[in-house]
């Protein structure tokens, strides 16, 4: 048994709304991670096996490594098909939101879901989630949003309905936004919800391969050279620092998807609680930040970059060069060692 922390008013609202429309557009945030896409995969096969029309739609392409999630290759990428997401968005009865709290998230699709006239429902774990939706399941104390999109097809009574295409998706988004059962994963509820996956045939080692395991050389390469060359340690701080820019990607061959997990490495380190990573960007420096104990990443995300997530998990975004960003992080560092352990 899960308990039931998905208010019965939502379930109910979640409900009629679907029952209601038969065209259902979901939607994803840029840079789709694997919660992202599991979550949004997960609800698309949901939705077929209750005969309704669903589709998949994300604002730029996803990694190379979600690609074998069964119906990846039914995902719409607004960046390079505009002109026939725009038209499926319009002629929507119902938008879902997965996995994000603000329409800023959306990146350039983001105004034409949000002038749809079609009803949306936000399905989410992050803090703050924003007023667009109609309907907002919000969860923060979550794992993932492809937990929460388990629970809300069981408390609609569904359960039946789960797949193992919608499984594989459901237990991969769980698996990815939590370093693989790493961080955020410490409620025994998580695992409950995963021995029922692996009832329905769920083989979470060869998921673990596939989304682990299947890297390219370039990737390995860049890896060796960002802890051999770009990691600095602040030890006291606590804290350590991977930053490349888009020179240094070029160099080896960077695909979306290639520097996932770089910033979990440096939390191997004895002594290293808070590890940050700064990516350049054609036009703004994306930033992830990881944390071990009760370290508030979000924190620092929220205070400095524009960011926010999770107390171990988060990220934010900086419009400034790369020099000055890490300038901005370096100067700040000493306003919060007394978070520190």
């Amino acid at each position: 048994m899960i308990s039931k922390i998905i208010a019965e008013e939502l379930i109910t609202k979640v409900n009629k709304a679907i029952d209601n429309v038969d065209k259902i557009v979901i939607v994803a945030h840029i840079g789709p991670d694997g919660d992202a896409i599991g979550s949004s995969l997960a609800l698309w096969h949901y939705l077929m096996t209750i005969d309704k029309e669903p589709v998949v739609i994300v604002p730029n392409p996803f990694p190379s490594f979600l690609s074998w999630m069964p119906g990846a290759e039914c995902i719409l990428d607004y960046e390079n098909s505009k002109e026939k997401a725009d038209e499926l968005i319009a002629d929507a009865e119902l938008i879902f939101t997965l996995d994000f709290n603000t329409a800023s998230r959306m990146g350039k699709m983001a105004d034409t879901v949000i002038n749809a006239p079609a009803d949306k429902i936000l399905v989410d774990h992050h803090l703050h989630p924003d007023t667009y939706a109609k309907i907002k399941v919000s969860y923060p104390e979550i794992s993932s949003t492809s937990e929460l999109i388990f629970r809300l097809i069981c408390r609609m009574g569904d359960f039946s309905m789960i797949n193992l295409a919608c499984a594989e998706c459901i237990y991969t988004g769980m698996m990815t936004d939590t370093g693989g059962f790493t961080y955020n994963s410490n409620n025994h509820e998580i695992y409950v919800i995963i021995a029922e996956l692996i009832k329905l045939g769920v083989d979470k080692d060869a998921i673990y391969r596939k989304v682990f395991n299947t890297y390219s050389e370039d990737r390995l390469r860049l890896m060796g050279y960002c802890l051999f060359h770009k990691m600095k340690v602040y030890p006291e701080y606590k804290t350590a620092l991977i930053t490349l820019t888009l020179k240094e990607l070029s160099q080896f061959n960077y695909v979306n998807g290639d520097s996932e997990g770089f910033v979990n490495i440096p939390l191997s380190i004895a002594g290293i609680d808070f590890s940050v990573f700064m990516r350049e960007d054609t036009d703004k420096i994306k930033i992830s930040f990881r944390s071990q104990g009760t370290f508030p990443s979000n924190k620092v995300a929220a205070d400095l970059f524009h960011g926010g997530g999770h107390l171990n998990a988060s990220g934010g975004e900086s419009s400034t060069t790369l020099a000055v960003a890490v300038k901005k992080f370096e100067d700040a560092l000493p306003d919060y060692k007394d978070f520190l352990e």
